[in-house]
């Protein structure tokens, strides 16, 4: 199976009204952070089964397919990336998050990045050197600051908390919603899976400085006593 093969297959499962409602909720228009996006219009799970028929094109197919300017080729390009790094040795995992990590200006939708990035990048650093998601913080992509804290997640579910905190805390002053909302869902993820004592320790200190998105994001799971005692500045 090729590359060009899945394209047509793709071609053929595309829907323009799904594509036309996709390409609104993706924020694809001028100025925003979706711009020149384009979707086929085919629902994830579909895109699922044609990445499981497709797994064993090559690591530089998947390369190719994430440099396409077509949403779903990407999409599938890194579920295929993540299927293949399930069952792949070291090796083989260490060029999978290799050629990832090159390739992060084309993983440029939140979708594209809350996919994937704990599963290839947080999974591969759980037992590793983290300095690389503190470089991606800090740069000036959106998507490199959202893969740095998504990646978190799966640190989260080892029951780590120290780089999720701390990439919040870097985070914390961005002035991108998407980023609000990432850094939010971690800290609540990291009170429900870890420690509430944790996150609230971390709440105490910026709540009253913290963007509102991103609190409201962090506090979603407290009771509403609580929840207005937070959002109180």
């Amino acid at each position: 199976m090729s590359v060009s093969e899945l394209k047509k297959e793709l071609d053929k499962l595309a829907d323009k009204k799904q594509a036309s409602l996709l390409q609104g909720f993706f924020k694809t228009g001028p100025g925003h952070y979706g711009e020149g996006d384009v979707f086929l219009g085919i629902k994830v799970p579909v895109q699922r089964g044609v990445a499981k028929k497709y797994k064993n094109i090559s690591l530089e197919d998947c390369e190719e397919l994430l440099s396409s300017k077509i949403h779903e080729h990407r999409l599938v390009a890194l579920l295929i990336m993540m299927l293949r790094y399930d069952k792949a040795g070291d090796d083989e995992k260490k060029k999978i998050f290799s050629a990832y990590l090159k390739n992060t200006k084309n993983i440029n939708n939140w979708d594209l990045v809350d996919l994937s990035a704990p599963s290839i990048v947080g999974n591969y650093l759980l037992d590793k050197d983290r300095s690389i998601l503190y470089k991606l913080a800090r740069s000036n992509s959106l998507w490199e600051k959202r893969i740095s804290m998504l990646a978190t997640f799966e640190f989260i579910a080892n029951k780590e908390t120290k780089d999720a905190l701390a990439i919040a805390e870097i985070l914390l002053n961005d002035e991108h919603d998407l980023i609000h909302k990432a850094v939010g869902w971690m800290l609540r993820e990291l009170g429900k899976r870890v420690s509430q004592e944790k996150e609230e320790e971390f709440l105490k200190k910026h709540y009253k400085t913290m963007p509102r998105t991103m609190l409201r994001y962090a506090i979603e799971r407290f009771d509403e006593k609580k929840k207005k005692e937070y959002m109180k500045k």
